[in-house]
């Protein structure tokens, strides 16, 4: 059920699905989505938590190769190209989008999101500007930004197009920038 409701909300946005959207694609009824999640609120908090660690596994185990800081800021911009399947948003960006619509409990859960990426691009070309295999201008707070921000635009271009192949060369061409 909560991977059909990050489907809903990485497609249609959190305000645009209800639970008799869910509850017709789930194939139950909307009693028994109201008994697991009460509120439209906790759903989503829900499958943001859930998302959230799954995302911090996904880039805990790639800091965790034994590949150089630039190999890790390009696998982690796979993360954002491979995350535009099947017409999708990334759920950041998706949820990003309706922020002004999301309780707060949600709104908080996005800024945390968004921190959890800068602060993992941080440490990453941090790392690569000790091992001088990145530059070490603009910072590594100043390029964490420029990064996450360029996934982010790229993404939003390429799903608003339907075409998922632009986000890796506009993502490598800005990466390419930074690397020695």
């Amino acid at each position: 059920m909560l991977r059909e409701a990050e489907t809903f909300l990485r497609t249609h946005g959190y305000a645009a699905f209800s639970y008799a959207d869910l509850s017709e694609r789930v194939g139950i009824r909307k009693a028994s989505i109201h008994h697991h999640f009460p509120t439209k609120e906790d759903l989503g908090v829900a499958v943001i938590d859930t998302y959230l660690e799954r995302f911090r596994e996904d880039l805990d185990a790639l800091a965790d190769k034994p590949i150089d800081a630039a190999a890790k800021l390009a696998g982690y911009g796979d993360f954002f190209a491979s995350s535009l399947r099947d017409g999708m948003m990334p759920l950041c960006g998706a949820l990003a989008a309706d922020a002004s619509e999301l309780p707060v409990s949600m709104q908080k859960r996005v800024n945390k999101f968004f921190q959890l990426h800068l602060d993992w691009l941080q440490a990453i070309i941090a790392e690569g500007i000790r091992k001088k295999e990145l530059k070490a201008e603009p910072s590594a707070a100043r390029t964490a930004v420029m990064l996450l921000s360029t996934l982010q635009g790229a993404s939003i271009v390429a799903w608003a197009l339907k075409e998922p192949g632009l986000i890796k060369p506009a993502y490598r061409q800005v990466l390419e920038t930074i690397v020695r």
